[in-house]
């Protein structure tokens, strides 16, 4: 049995919360200016599925319009609004130009202090000039172009370039490494890559281009390849390279039509580790997925076209496509890149850019928010704050001490606070409030949001009791799920009928008698670092690859500042140094995955815990990382060795 969550209509009175735990109203004048303030659109899109979901394609321009919303009703496939024909580059910039050619569009500070703008029709000609770049190039819609660049404006212009076109883009986070590179490019077949000479992190240069270099040479199918010059130094391009700006400049002043898509043609490809450690190809739609994006960027972030917006994600991860450029940009308003760090120069970097810009919304993880509360609110509290009118987290939860404080110290103990759960796979947003019609409750997410339905469930399938531990199931299609889960072809298999498909994120939630979904953490054995998540089974593999290493187990740990740290238990062979060994385990994991995975502990143990049948008992390890009591170890064949992994753990 599957138990739905309540829908706005369902709840009881409000004020405090069944559980114990206060609620938040939002203040009148946030609900007087707000996009949604209506509670009657819970019943509405509850009454009217899927037809209700007319709502977010209206907010877009259809070169053809569709006359079904959802076709599928009755069962996988679905198609999301089929027939109709668009284009994302034409919805994110030209429909703009009659009233906002020169609103700004981009506005971006650089790491150096560096800032540019761009207005919508700066935009427009610069999207419309690589565009033809591209197609000279040879690029076609059977082509996937891979973007391998730091926060610059130059990314969202090839995105928009190749959505232009009805190309896929394959947006590759700039940390990741050589390795990750060629692997997202081998298994996407992309012969063009689109990246730089480099960019600057913390005052020190990043060598980029010699890591795609690397990359270029491990696929094995020829790689065209276009670099920006990022660190004005002479740089070799060599055979098949060619230069950002002599493309742009030999292109100026052309316009391309927008291809006509088909709402379900792919927008773009964008890779997420799973738990197998292979990275998991993830392609949304071009209509569904943008009508959702716009719809939530409306709705839930309140976003409007006289807004200055910032979200302090990177590009190079879902939030980034979602909520930095395709939703913004399709709404007409003006979205912040920063390419920088939150404590470079100072701690209050971030503070100064939102009394710079006058920023209105500002979204961010919740690791940042951990990291403002141990720096202190002295950072904040330098800066005029007033513009702000909204506040978002996404990534991970957060826990009811960081929202309290990031609502206090960030938003003047005024501003909503709308805490969003979503995926790679759903696309956008799906679990919030909305600020303009609900209260909200400290460390609870919220309700599904209207046209979502979703259900708490044991791991037996049962009904799971209110404010108890079970897992988030979803039980009806939405406009941004990805393709896997659309025609059933991947790991979104579902059974054939409407009445039992469902999606099963992976991720352990309770729910209370109001309806408001706790976020606990993942169920599956990945970590999530900040926000981004690694497969354990791919870092095992990397650190068993050190020579030298016996065995290994990876776990997650609870961390202060990036909510979860790498934790890597390994086994050495006898005549290694543990001292070389560790930086040995470092190196290799940053060169395989990347430095945001770098572990915060390398314990060194002469065994793992293990079960009688010889598996390894990760969950001890777990327990062992957070100074956590164990629990039973009856099952162990080797319990002294906690002990000593203890004590090795603790002197550290």
């Amino acid at each position: 049995m599957y138990c739905q969550l309540m829908t706005r209509g369902d709840e009881p009175d409000r004020g405090q919360s069944q559980t114990g735990r206060e609620t938040v109203e939002p203040p009148d004048w946030f609900v007087k200016q707000a996009n949604v303030t209506d509670s009657a659109v819970y019943d509405r899109f509850e009454r009217e599925w899927p037809d209700c979901w007319c709502e977010a394609a209206e907010l877009l321009d259809w070169e053809k319009p569709f006359e079904t919303v959802l076709r599928g009703t009755d069962g996988p496939p679905f198609e999301w609004f089929p027939d109709g024909r668009l284009n994302a580059a034409y919805n994110c910039l030209d429909r703009h130009l009659p009233e906002r050619k020169n609103q700004l569009a981009l506005v971006w500070e650089g790491h150096l202090g560096e800032s540019r703008t761009y207005t919508y029709l700066e935009l427009y000609r610069e999207v419309n000039a690589f565009a033809a770049a591209l197609r000279d190039r040879g690029v076609g819609p059977d082509d996937v172009v891979t973007l391998y660049l730091p926060m610059v404006p130059e990314l969202p212009v090839a995105m928009l370039a190749c959505a232009r076109l009805g190309v896929p883009h394959n947006v590759v986070f700039a940390g990741f490494s050589a390795d990750a590179l060629a692997t997202r490019m081998e298994r996407a077949e992309s012969e063009y890559l689109i990246t730089c000479d480099g960019y600057y992190r913390r005052g020190s240069a990043v060598a980029q281009k010699n890591k795609a270099d690397n990359a270029r040479i491990t696929v094995d199918h020829d790689v065209s390849v276009v670099v920006l010059d990022r660190l004005g130094r002479d740089v070799h391009l060599g055979d098949d390279y060619v230069d950002y700006h002599d493309l742009l400049a030999a292109h100026e002043g052309a316009e391309v039509e927008p291809v006509s898509q088909a709402a379900d043609d792919p927008l773009f490809r964008i890779y997420t580790s799973g738990t197998t450690g292979q990275p998991k190809a993830v392609t949304h739609t071009t209509g569904g997925y943008l009508a959702h994006v716009a719809w939530t960027a409306r709705s839930v972030l309140d976003i409007k076209p006289e807004d200055t917006y910032w979200c302090s994600a990177d590009i190079g991860w879902i939030t980034g496509h979602s909520y930095i450029v395709y939703g913004p940009l399709a709404l007409g308003t003006t979205t912040v890149l920063y390419n920088g760090t939150a404590d470079h120069p100072e701690k209050d970097r971030l503070w100064e850019l939102i009394e710079k810009y006058a920023v209105d919304v500002f979204y961010t993880a919740p690791t940042a928010v951990r990291a403002f509360m141990k720096w202190g609110e002295q950072y904040p509290e330098q800066h005029d704050l007033s513009s702000l009118r909204l506040l978002g987290t996404v990534g991970e939860p957060m826990d009811a001490h960081a929202w309290e404080w990031y609502r206090e110290h960030i938003g003047g103990g005024e501003c909503p606070v709308v805490d969003t759960w979503w995926q790679t796979e759903t696309g956008a947003i799906l679990v919030s409030t909305l600020p303009g019609v609900d209260e909200m409750k400290p460390g609870a997410a919220g309700t599904p949001l209207p046209g979502i339905e979703a259900s708490v469930v044991t791991r037996s399938g049962a009904t799971a009791e209110p404010n108890t531990a079970g897992e988030l199931v979803v039980t009806r299609p939405w406009p941004g799920m990805p393709r896997a889960l659309l025609d059933r072809t991947g790991w979104g298999s579902a059974p054939d009928s409407a009445e039992e498909w469902r999606y099963y994120p992976e991720d352990s939630v309770s729910v209370d008698a109001d309806g408001y979904i706790t976020f606990l953490g993942r169920i599956d054995d990945a970590i999530n670092v900040a926000g981004r998540r690694f497969s354990t089974k791919e870092l095992e593999s990397t650190v068993a690859g050190v020579t030298g290493v016996a065995e290994a187990a990876v776990v997650g740990a609870d961390d202060e500042t990036t909510g979860t740290a790498v934790y890597v238990f390994a086994s050495p062979e006898d005549g290694y140094a543990e001292r070389e060994l560790q930086a040995a385990i470092e190196d290799a994991i940053v060169n395989a995955i990347g430095g945001i995975a770098r572990p915060k502990e390398v314990v060194f143990t002469p065994d793992l815990p293990k079960t009688r049948s010889g598996k390894v008992m990760r969950r001890l390890l777990t327990s062992v990382a957070n100074d956590e009591d164990l629990g039973d170890t009856s099952a162990l064949r080797n319990p002294e060795i906690l002990g000593e992994i203890q004590s090795t753990t603790r002197r550290k």
